[in-house]
């Protein structure tokens, strides 16, 4: 049996999309690591990606209708997975993504693909506060018949926000929906705590747990 959590750290160390060093994030924070989703620029990087996802779709057994990318790194994302499911699975959803900007000619809007469809899963690369979810909302909730069914990410680095909350318990009590991930910070915490030559990124893994994960006892 495939150990997913441990072939997707594999898969996104060998690309160099999981990087330890010194990173300044969207959120201000300086981190010991990044992830960068947007270093999947093959066709089989990006093709193996929509695996993961699919599986973890397939896996959580949520309902959904469409699937929705968020861009920019939602989008070559959300359309390797709808292809894997179709692929492998033998499920054919549609999906749509945002455009950042109102198109104000031709057909016009924001989204691209399909529409918004009862149940609905969003796909994005990484939650660290929310802030780009939290952002993607302002449209979905104009909606009444949609519902938000699951956000599935590659990584959850499960982080307090800005008010000392957990980020992803945040999401899930205010769209109500489920927040999936392939991996965590524990997860990553884990396969490192395995590996010899890693204990400086370890370390440095825990210093900044400390400083902004979740309350300890919610990782177990």
């Amino acid at each position: 049996m495939i150990n997913w959590k441990q072939e997707f750290i594999k898969f996104s160390l060998k690309k160099k999309v999981l990087q330890f060093g010194d990173f300044k994030l969207k959120s201000g924070r300086k981190s010991p690591y990044f992830f960068n989703s947007g270093l999947f620029y093959t066709g089989k990087d990006i093709s193996k990606l929509g695996k993961f996802y699919a599986h973890a779709i397939v896996e959580s057994k949520i309902q959904c209708d469409v699937l929705y990318g968020l861009a920019y790194k939602g989008i070559p994302i959300v359309t390797s997975t709808s292809l894997s499911l179709n692929r492998d699975y033998n499920i054919n959803l549609p999906f749509c993504f945002n455009r950042k900007k109102i198109k104000k000619y031709g057909e016009g809007g924001t989204l691209i693909g399909h529409t918004f469809k009862k149940n609905i899963i969003i796909i994005d690369d990484v939650i660290t506060v929310g802030t780009a979810i939290k952002n993607s909302m302002k449209h979905i909730q104009q909606k009444s018949d949609i519902t938000i069914s699951a956000i599935i990410v590659a990584l959850d680095r499960q982080e307090i926000d800005n008010e000392n909350y957990s980020a992803v318990k945040e999401i899930e009590n205010l769209y109500n929906c489920k927040v999936i991930s392939i991996i965590n910070i524990q997860d990553l915490i884990n396969y490192l705590s395995e590996k010899k030559d890693m204990k400086y990124n370890l370390d440095k893994l825990y210093d900044y747990r400390i400083k902004y994960g979740i309350n300890q006892k919610e990782f177990f």
